[in-house]
């Protein structure tokens, strides 16, 4: 199969055409004659042998922008296997394949149906093939060839970079480079000219050029002068086609600013100028101002000012403003009409940035003559001074003489002149001033220690004219007197430590005085004459201003006196001397080998007898814990008492224990207590402890009998059988307690509980005469033996 192409559509075309066809023929041999065999196609057996050539391998062209009413031919494919007899179909695959691209299968005709624009695709790539109608078999393999877009001049030069904005100094040379301009076209540089662009200047002659080629801008007159025009405004055009006749240009605006060079010297619009400044005007002020004129700007136009000569230049001063370039012109010494009226000044403006290419253009600077011309007025009154120090000294009398401060009126009417102290609404007013001779006096005592300066202004007024006002600093320094005694220079905590040896050191103490250095130091320390001479401590004076305080004696015991007192004096040496008494604190410590104290407190006593602090902390915890269970014990005892009614089950016997102490053995309706005395009553009075007994009375003659008749062992016997036999006694021994004392003793019992049921025949009488220490119980066994009687 071979591919045929019309789109040559004029002779230079048609040889492109053919090289084109013969190279690709020729290509195309070469990749298809190195294969040795055949595609192997749809299972049919491989059969090696020469392969026959079938397609020829080629390129198409379009052109792009087509605007034609039908589709654009393109080629046509044809098959060797194509006899003619539409048995071959050709099938187009690729990019653009059915949309832009079309082809008749019969006849292998291509056409474009849209318009192509190149600069958005250069070229398609698709694919085509031969197969039979009738079996869909391919007859050839399938072939990729491409079709490219032909370029047509349809896109005009443009500057992307565009408008521009630019400078070049003035006064530059014919020919400096001011800018590269560059125009892009998106036609086929390759094809053709459509995408040659040449430069051109539209509008900015004859100030500048423009190189056709490569765009640059060049200044085109020497000296172009910024003073006379500033701005200027280029067109460059760009044109395809290298410039012919039917090529699309394009434009752009190049804005060209002539940048300031210092090529003008400064002008004083004047040779002479004169100048109005009062006589009143104040030093340091400025008085008037004057301008040269530079017609270059930035810092080209600089300049400094400066007076060169001329009668003023020691009164007046001239200085630069950079904001405004004037020269200020100030004055520096006061100006008086009276003796002198006017001062002539020469003055001179030169630039600061010189550039040396245009010094032919100097010189850079100018002068001009300026007259000043000095008004008289009325002025305040002069003080002969311009400060006053003046001094008192402190506890002065009211009405004491400060000083005088002195004014007079300049002007030649020589005013009277009166004085006033200016005064703040808050201030003390200490010092007043006549208001004739200007002589200032205290109003209150001065306390140097209070205020050791005073600063009051004193204003002068002329008699003629109140308002015109002077005013001046007066300083006035309080002088010190020796009116305040020494004192401690702070509370003093001094340590003496138990071990202290005679003559040790155990503390250094200073002094202060309010007064001034000369009625203060040298202070003086001593102890007081009039007391009699401490045993224990002493004091040195070190000639320092300071003093040290000494011990007399060996060994201090906290035991014996932990406190003591030192009284001391102390003197300055202002004149009279003045002096001071202080005592000083001293207190007893413990202290280690080296001198540090351990403790100052009482609990320390202690700790000499070899117990540590830990040791009496442990002890003390001791003391309390055994407190705590004793009173424990106590309260558990308390709360364990029996109940006063005896069970009949319980057949142990009980210790019970009253608290009330009775009314005596003359009390019998308390209680009974024969029990304790004899146990063989519990027989009789034994009672349950779970009810309320039914206590039967005797008559206690018939209860005593019965008791005798009774022996304790015999009692103690049964109880301890009935104890042993009753199951239903607790395991346990149980204490009983019996306060029988026995029977039948010839010598009696010494108890007093039994005195008052027995019968005695022992006379008191006795008694009353033992005297006045026996007379209390007399009485008690009178009593008792009346009672007896009756």
């Amino acid at each position: 199969m071979k591919i045929t192409s019309t789109s040559c559509i004029c002779p230079v075309l048609v040889c492109l055409c053919f090289v084109q066809r013969c190279y690709g023929t020729a290509h195309h041999s070469s990749i298809k004659g190195t294969r040795n065999q055949t595609k192997h196609i749809e299972g049919e057996t491989e059969v090696h042998h020469r392969p026959k050539r079938g397609w020829v391998w080629n390129q198409f062209f379009v052109l792009e922008e087509h605007m034609g009413p039908d589709p654009q031919y393109v080629g046509k494919l044809h098959s060797n296997s194509d006899k003619g007899d539409g048995s071959v179909k050709y099938i187009l695959t690729g990019e653009g394949a059915g949309t832009i691209f079309i082809i008749d299968d019969t006849t292998g005709d291509i056409h474009s149906t849209k318009s192509l624009d190149r600069e958005q695709k250069t070229h398609y790539v698709l694919h085509a093939q031969a197969i039979d109608r009738r079996t869909n078999k391919p007859l050839e393999p399938e072939s990729e060839f491409i079709i490219k877009v032909q370029d047509i001049n349809d896109n005009a030069p443009k500057f992307t970079d565009g408008p521009y904005i630019v400078t070049v100094p003035e006064m530059s040379d014919m020919g400096t480079s001011v800018l590269q301009v560059t125009a892009t076209d998106a036609d086929d540089p390759t094809y053709g000219n459509s995408a040659r662009v040449v430069y051109s200047i539209l509008q900015g002659q004859p100030y500048f050029s423009v190189d056709p080629k490569t765009g640059v801008i060049r200044t085109a007159l020497h000296n172009m002068d910024r003073e006379a025009r500033e701005h200027y405004s280029v067109v460059i055009q760009a044109k395809d086609m290298a410039g012919q006749v039917g090529g699309l240009s394009g434009s752009t605006t190049v804005n060209i600013t002539l940048t300031d060079v210092n090529d003008n010297p400064p002008r004083f619009p004047q040779k002479h100028y004169q100048l109005y400044v009062p006589e009143s005007a104040q030093v340091g002020s400025a008085v008037g101002k004057i301008k040269a004129n530079d017609a270059d700007t930035g810092s080209n136009a600089d300049m400094t000012y400066s007076i060169i000569n001329g009668d003023g230049i020691g009164i007046f001063s001239i200085s630069t403003d950079k904001e405004t370039r004037e020269g200020i012109l100030s004055l520096k010494k006061p100006l008086n009409y009276e003796k002198k009226k006017s001062y002539t000044l020469n003055i001179e403006g030169a630039n600061t940035h010189l550039d040396f290419r245009f010094s032919h253009l100097g010189p850079f600077k100018d002068a001009t003559m300026l007259k000043i011309i000095v008004g008289d007025v009325d002025e305040p009154p002069l003080f002969s001074m311009p400060s006053y120090v003046m001094e008192v000294y402190e506890n002065a009398k009211i009405g004491t003489v400060v000083g005088t401060v002195l004014a007079q009126d300049p002007d030649s009417a020589n005013s009277l002149v009166r004085y006033f102290i200016d005064y703040n609404a808050e201030d003390d007013r200490f010092f007043n001033i006549d208001a004739n001779t200007g002589t200032i006096k205290t109003t209150k005592v001065l306390d140097r220690e209070e205020t050791p300066w005073y600063n009051i202004t004193v204003a002068a007024s002329e008699n003629d004219n109140p308002g015109l006002l002077s005013h001046v600093t007066v300083g006035i320094r309080v002088l010190d007197v020796n009116d305040n005694p020494p004192e401690l220079a702070r509370e003093y905590d001094i340590v003496v430590c138990e071990n202290s040896k005679p003559g040790q050191v155990i503390h250094t103490i200073s002094a202060t005085d309010k007064d001034d250095f000369a009625n203060g130091p040298r202070f003086n320390f001593f102890l007081d004459e009039h007391l009699s001479v401490n045993p224990n401590f002493t004091l040195k004076d070190n000639e320092d201003n300071t003093a040290s305080i000494l011990t007399r004696r060996r060994r201090f015991s906290r035991t014996i006196q932990d406190v003591y007192y030192l009284p001391i004096m102390i003197s300055d040496g202002g004149i009279p001397s003045l002096s001071s008494s202080s005592t000083l604190t001293i207190r007893v410590c413990a202290c280690e080998r080296d001198g540090r104290v351990r403790t100052c407190h009482a609990e320390a006593f202690l700790s000499s007898a070899g117990l540590s602090t830990g040791a009496l902390i442990a002890i003390l915890l001791c003391v309390v814990i055994l407190l705590a269970i004793v009173v424990l014990f106590i309260t558990l005892r308390r709360s364990k008492k029996e109940p006063l009614i005896i069970s009949e089950e319980d057949v142990r016997e009980n210790v019970v224990t009253y608290d009330d102490e009775g009314g005596g053995e003359e009390d019998t309706e308390a209680f009974d207590i024969t029990a304790l005395r004899n146990p063989s009553a519990a027989e009789e009075l034994k009672y349950r402890r779970d009810i309320r007994p039914e206590v039967k009375l005797t008559p206690r003659h018939q209860t005593l009998a019965t008791l005798e008749s009774i022996d304790v062992q015999e009692f103690i016997k049964q109880r301890l059988a009935e104890a042993d036999l009753d199951p239903s006694v607790p395991p346990y021994d149980s204490l009983q307690t019996y306060a029988y004392e026995g029977q039948r003793s010839e010598a009696g019992s010494i108890s007093s509980l039994d005195s008052a049921t027995t019968q005695s025949d022992q006379d008191y009488q006795y008694l009353g005469d033992w005297g006045p220490e026996f007379k209390k119980l007399a009485e008690l066994y009178g009593e008792i033996e009346s009672e007896r009687t009756t």
